[in-house]
């Protein structure tokens, strides 16, 4: 039976068969530890009962006032355990962490090109809210979409409503 528990420290040197995917974002060691410091219960693995790491979630809680939100900074999930609805269970997870702490949206970011993410965020509910252009930068560089999902305390769906052009990955906060 697969484990949701929280992420630690140990685990950073277990989970490059997550981490190597081409839409993966891979961050620095002080990047995943400040995640484990500050936002623990935003950031969960799904261990398998052989302690291998099959799928992860980093996010945090941030903004204010209507824009206080959840953020997935990262989910992933290893190739030899996708299609069993690991992803939508990190997802379901994160949602009810940021309903808990009263948030009233979760957004995340999306490379263009990963139409498969794409397509499983709005199953999951997400919409494009903008486009932000020259989000991605490096070896692929890449417009992202920036998509959201409602909470109970945004009733009238007002995060969704999707801006009529893109912005420049300067101006994103």
């Amino acid at each position: 039976m697969t484990t949701l528990r929280p992420f630690d420290v140990d685990d950073l040197f277990k989970f490059n068969n997550v981490n190597l995917d081409i839409n993966t974002e891979t961050y620095g060691f002080q990047f995943y530890l400040h995640y484990m410091i500050n936002f623990p219960e935003y950031y969960q693995v799904a261990e398998h009962p052989n302690g291998q790491i099959m799928a992860y979630v980093m996010g945090k809680i941030e903004g204010r006032d209507t824009n206080w939100h959840g953020h997935v900074t990262a989910l992933s999930v290893a190739p030899d355990y996708r299609r069993l609805g690991l992803a939508a269970y990190m997802m379901e997870y994160l949602e009810k962490t940021s309903e808990a702490r009263k948030a009233f949206f979760v957004d995340l970011f999306v490379r263009v090109s990963n139409t498969v993410a794409i397509e499983l965020y709005k199953k999951l509910g997400y919409v494009v809210y903008r486009q932000i252009i020259g989000y991605y930068t490096g070896d692929r560089d890449e417009d992202a979409y920036d998509m959201r999902k409602s909470l109970s305390r945004d009733p009238e769906r007002k995060a969704m409503i999707p801006l009529n052009h893109p912005v420049h990955s300067r101006d994103v906060d």
